[in-house]
């Protein structure tokens, strides 16, 4: 893997990746550490953090469900300080308004504007002051289709107001959205099945 991080710039940095332990993700974390930055990654099932942590030689791992602020708390407790956050985690939550399972579409903000939310209120002061924040939104969020998306599209889309809302709250921390077009991992195919080539 071509290593994309020039090592001067974030090499002995601490770096937290929540949603690090596969996708993007997995593959931001692989980077930073050739860099030589001090990684650790945050996931939901702790025995795959652990492993991809172990696999990788990585700094560290956490476990928390990122709907539930709760187990935020407890996962960043122990974390001294942070150089550089990166917030990557959610699932695939579609399904169409008029027919889904109304708590499952909730998933698509609670995963990522409320978790974006809770993580740095529990990070507080251990964000460094020139710590750079970054959110993921996704091409969805301006194109949205016909297979479910639209509340997605729509977490999507507001995780890039709450990064530029962010940027003058939280100045002189950095904030920034990246919005990547479709990904193919293993995610995107059980989302939308017959529909991910579309």
């Amino acid at each position: 893997m071509t290593n994309q991080f020039p090592s001067s710039q974030i090499e002995g940095q601490k770096v937290l990746i929540v949603g690090g332990t596969s996708g993007i993700g997995l593959s931001a974390a692989i980077q930073a550490k050739a860099a030589g930055a001090e990684v650790t990654v945050l996931g939901s099932d702790p025995v795959r953090a652990a492993q991809v942590a172990a696999k990788h030689g990585l700094a560290g791992w956490l476990s928390a469900d990122v709907t539930r602020p709760d187990t935020i708390d407890a996962a960043l407790r122990n974390v001294a300080h942070v150089d550089h956050l990166v917030l990557l985690a959610g699932s695939f939550a579609v399904g169409k308004v008029l027919e889904a399972d109304l708590v499952r579409l909730h998933r698509a903000f609670d995963e990522r504007v409320w978790a974006a939310v809770h993580v740095l209120r529990a990070l507080g002061e251990r964000l460094a002051p020139n710590t750079s924040i970054t959110f993921i939104s996704g091409a969805l969020g301006d194109r949205p289709n016909g297979y479910g998306t639209a509340v997605l599209a729509a977490a999507s889309s507001a995780m890039e107001s709450l990064a530029r809302g962010l940027a003058l709250e939280l100045a002189p921390r950095r904030v920034n959205t990246l919005s990547p077009g479709p990904i193919d991992t293993t995610l995107l195919g059980k989302a939308l099945g017959d529909g991910r080539d579309s």
